[in-house]
């Protein structure tokens, strides 16, 4: 069992900047993809971003690209989101979860999820 932790969600004027952090006690973490999830009340929830258990590769959701930035530093069990340029429509609970398969975007294909951090942007 690999128990997620995130951080750094907060109130935000669009434009602006903030980095979510996703931590983990147990060291399987660093061989295990990680990917970050949003969802919006009323919404389905989206893929945002993923990134290899080496961070030798990583993959955005089409609304994120270009703005966003995966990254990860398995020597503290933590994988970063950066988020930059925000936007009043990025507002939703964003999650992290890892999965056993590797680097995927179906939120289906993860096994282990956080319980997630609230990013409220204000135009």
């Amino acid at each position: 069992q690999v128990q997620l932790v995130e951080s750094g969600g907060g109130l935000v004027q669009a434009g602006g900047s903030l980095r979510l952090s996703c931590s983990a006690s147990e060291r399987t973490f660093s061989t295990l993809g990680v990917g970050w999830f949003r969802q919006a009340p009323g919404k389905e929830r989206e893929f945002v971003s993923t990134i290899t258990w080496s961070g030798d590769k990583t993959y955005y959701g089409d609304s994120v690209k270009g703005r966003f930035t995966i990254s990860r530093d398995n020597a503290k069990n933590t994988v970063y989101l950066q988020m930059n340029s925000l936007k009043p429509e990025d507002t939703a609970v964003y999650y992290c979860a890892a999965a056993l398969t590797g680097i995927v975007r179906n939120p289906a294909e993860y096994d282990y999820w956080g319980q997630g951090t609230q990013v409220t942007v204000s135009s």
